[in-house]
């Protein structure tokens, strides 16, 4: 069966996020919930569905960046839809500069996009709205004495809050304060000096003027109901506020009664480095119940031997990326069309770590490299000794021991240098039968500090 190098090489791209509902991207998807304690999706679907579908639940949704998350949550959005609600599935990173996030920076981006969705519904009564968005244009524009707040759009023009007074757009409101806070740390320290003391009027005005409202006529419509999906969140960045507590905790923790208190169905995604915190306690206090994992897809067991039904689901991924006209079992037979042996595809998923976008990585890096099919083992230990290097390049003598001791125990504790471990993907979370176990990146226990 020929092969187009190209094809398969675009297939691998490692920052592809797959739309399972789109007919080629289905093709490529993989259910890994067999091997990941569960179908976390599902329960999340069932809880939303079936125990709760009209009254708001708030849930977070945690694991590794890249090992999956927003394949799964498109998921989630399209099996919604399909049981009847309207979901505003977004990626936070779009809208919020992740280095610097303020609740009311959140709560704004999430009505932006809720009003957008609801083209066709028309909002009778939004003046508390309004006047917070006027307030804060007011506060900007003493800033940039002169400039005017303008969205263009395309094939329309410039257009501004006050374009037409008797036809107030929210989303567009909310979408020319943004655009010029986003890059300018100083307008955003003055917008939220603005709004910090009114956020739970800035919440309360979003529930009754937009939420609530668009929820009554969707209903009207033969809706379910709203959700709203919120990803990337769990990219914002951990360094410091002003004032010196770590934005991550200040976000998820301090500020974590605001974010469950939007009247309509909500998901988070969080950094999984808050598990390793010291406050993770109180955060378990502020929601309603525990941070769902998404976990790797297991490759070993803890003591070292192969995990026969991971390592076979992990081969069906990059086999599905060839050929994905194929049935799983015929693609077997097709292994030493893309690899110079089904050895080295095994040698590829283990060291990966079961990480989805670890592994596209190394493919994708490893096919760039060879321009040739099969791919041979010497040219995977090139592509992982050079992704090593750069691994091991910030990792301190503190941090290898930790290293070390994971590597030989399985286990983290709640200490900060594990919270960067896991963050920079040193360390990966597994899970079976409700029991988590934890090991060192395999790309890294190959090194000499861990011999």
């Amino acid at each position: 069966m020929a092969i187009d190098l190209r094809q398969f090489y675009q297939a691998t791209d490692p920052g592809r996020t797959l739309v399972i509902n789109n007919e080629a991207d289905g093709k490529y998807y993989i259910d890994f919930s067999a091997v990941r304690g569960g179908d976390i999706i599902n329960k999340l679907k069932q809880k939303i569905t079936f125990f709760k579908p009209n009254e708001p639940t708030c849930t977070l949704f945690t694991g590794h960046i890249g090992c999956g998350k927003s394949t799964e949550l498109l998921r989630l959005k399209a099996e919604l839809e399909q049981q009847g609600f309207h979901v505003v599935y977004f990626e936070s990173s779009d809208d919020l500069e992740m280095t610097d996030v303020d609740i009311a920076d959140v709560l704004l981006a999430i009505a932006r996009r809720v009003s957008q969705s609801l083209d066709k519904i028309t909002l009778e009564e939004t003046s508390r709205l309004q006047e917070l968005l006027q307030g804060a244009r007011r506060v900007l524009n003493s800033e940039l004495t002169g400039v005017k707040f303008k969205v263009p759009l395309p094939g329309i023009g410039n257009v501004g809050v006050e374009a037409e007074k008797d036809k107030f757009s929210l989303s567009l409101g909310i979408g020319e304060i943004t655009a010029k806070t986003k890059g300018d740390q100083h307008l955003r320290e003055k917008l939220n000096q603005y709004l910090a003391p009114q956020k739970t009027k800035l919440l309360e005005a979003i529930n009754q003027e937009l939420i609530e409202p668009a929820i009554a006529k969707l209903k009207q419509q033969g809706k379910s109901g709203l959700v709203v999906i919120v990803d990337n969140l769990d990219r914002i960045d951990n360094r410091p506020k002003s004032w010196g507590r770590p934005q991550q905790e200040y976000l998820f923790v301090d500020q974590g009664e605001f974010l469950t208190k939007l009247n309509c169905h909500l998901v988070y995604t969080m950094p999984l480095s808050l598990k390793f915190s010291n406050d993770y306690g109180m955060l378990t206090q502020r929601f309603t119940e525990d941070p769902k994992v998404l976990p790797m897809v297991p490759v070993k067991w803890p003591d070292g031997s192969v995990h026969e039904q991971g390592m076979a689901l992990i081969e069906q991924m990059v086999l599905a990326r060839a050929f994905p006209d194929l049935q799983p079992d015929e693609r077997q037979s097709h292994i030493t069309e893309l690899f110079d042996s089904s050895a080295t595809l095994e040698r590829l998923c283990i060291l990966s770590g079961g990480h989805v976008r670890d592994l596209l990585r190394l493919l994708n890096t490893w096919i760039m490299e060879e321009m040739a099919l099969p791919l041979s083992s010497d040219t995977l230990d090139q592509v992982v000794r050079a992704r090593r290097n750069e691994m091991m390049l910030p990792i301190s003598d503190e941090e290898w021991q930790l290293l070390r001791h994971v590597k030989q125990t399985k286990k983290v504790s709640d200490d900060h240098g594990y919270q960067k471990l896991i963050r920079s993907r040193f360390v990966f979370e597994y899970r079976d039968g409700g029991e988590s176990w934890f090991d060192v990146n395999p790309i890294l226990a190959e090194a000499r500090e861990l011999k």
